[in-house]
């Protein structure tokens, strides 16, 4: 059967539009986007998100250390050797020290632990403390160990790890730089005015230190701006009776006398002077603090914790929290 041409016409043109009417009544119909939307918008939120971690994570490793200005980068660095060793009030000590030492320019904390590695706390309380560090250990012979029970007199603390420390700072600097060394014990109370006193030092600089030896405080006697004697009450004959806390090393001295060092083996007293005698003579010393007039370190201690209920809790299987550090 033949198809007229003109009746193929008609039907293509009415399918067209039927089609084209089609179109025009979807046009007017709502588009349901919100799925799409939504999508599209937790795509975006997710990346902010991301973004903003990404700019809390620069911000908090660009908070890590002080960046130093160019002027205080001009300043003599101070090397602060602190030994240390674990015990109940240990991080409370290094936490207070290192919120002073944070408020000082240009200075590098050296800690060193008497232990034979490096703790996680100390490693983690260095990390935090925004101080330019170096963490060291060496732990101190067992024979030279002071006991819990012991008296604090009976044996000196921190001898083998302020020796590595001095090992330290010669192995890795040479004549030249502009640097002190101050041995900051972390039990001890500092002004921060007394860094400034420090930082000055050509030689041995030398101070007061207040709450020492029985006194209110001990600190060098000095006449026309010369140290002649000092003002203290227990063995006065040594060669340099003086506290730890009471003076300070131009890092050249240290570098020039490189067998300089503490004995281990000196007599109760005489540790402070077995460094000294081999670095500098009584009147080169030279006097801080007003003419050493002014106290601005203070050999305090924390007193020791009393842990008789934790030990009683403890015998009934109710201890504190042992994760949880202290």
């Amino acid at each position: 059967m033949k198809v007229k041409l003109k009746n193929v016409f008609v039907i293509y043109f009415l399918v067209s539009v039927i089609g084209l009417m089609y179109a025009l009544l979807q046009l007017g119909q709502p588009c349901d986007c919100t799925q799409h939307l939504k999508s599209a918008s937790d795509l975006i939120h997710a990346k902010e998100k991301k973004l903003s971690q990404l700019q809390n994570e620069l911000k908090r490793l660009q908070g890590r250390e002080k960046v130093p200005e160019p002027a205080e980068q001009a300043l003599p660095v101070i090397y602060a050797v602190t030994p240390t060793y674990a015990r109940l009030v240990q991080k409370a000590e290094l936490v207070r020290l290192s919120q002073t030492l944070l408020h000082v320019k240009n200075l590098h904390w050296i800690v060193v632990e008497d232990a034979p590695a490096k703790t996680q706390l100390v490693s983690e309380l260095l990390a935090q403390s925004h101080l330019h560090f170096t963490h060291l250990h060496t732990e101190t012979p067992k024979e030279h160990k002071r006991k819990e029970s012991d008296p604090n007199w009976l044996k000196p603390r921190g001898v083998e790890q302020r020796n590595l420390a001095l090992q330290w700072l010669r192995e890795n600097h040479e004549l030249g730089k502009k640097a002190v060394v101050y041995f900051a014990d972390d039990d001890n109370t500092y002004s921060l005015r007394l860094f400034d006193e420090i930082r000055s030092t050509k030689r041995v600089s030398v101070w007061p230190v207040g709450l020492v030896g029985g006194l209110r405080f001990e600190r060098p006697l000095v006449e026309n701006g010369k140290v002649v004697g000092f003002y203290t009450a227990w063995k006065p004959n040594r060669p340099f009776p003086m506290d730890m806390a009471g003076f300070a090393v131009a890092l050249d001295l240290l570098l020039a006398n490189r067998e300089a060092h503490f004995d281990l083996l000196a007599e109760r007293g005489y540790l402070e002077s077995s460094l000294l005698q081999s670095l500098v003579s009584i009147e080169e010393l030279e006097p801080k603090a007003d003419n050493c007039t002014k106290v601005l370190v203070w050999h305090t201690r924390t007193e020791k914790p009393k842990m008789k209920q934790e030990e009683l809790l403890q015998k009934q299987g109710l201890g504190s929290d042992p994760s949880i550090e202290v």
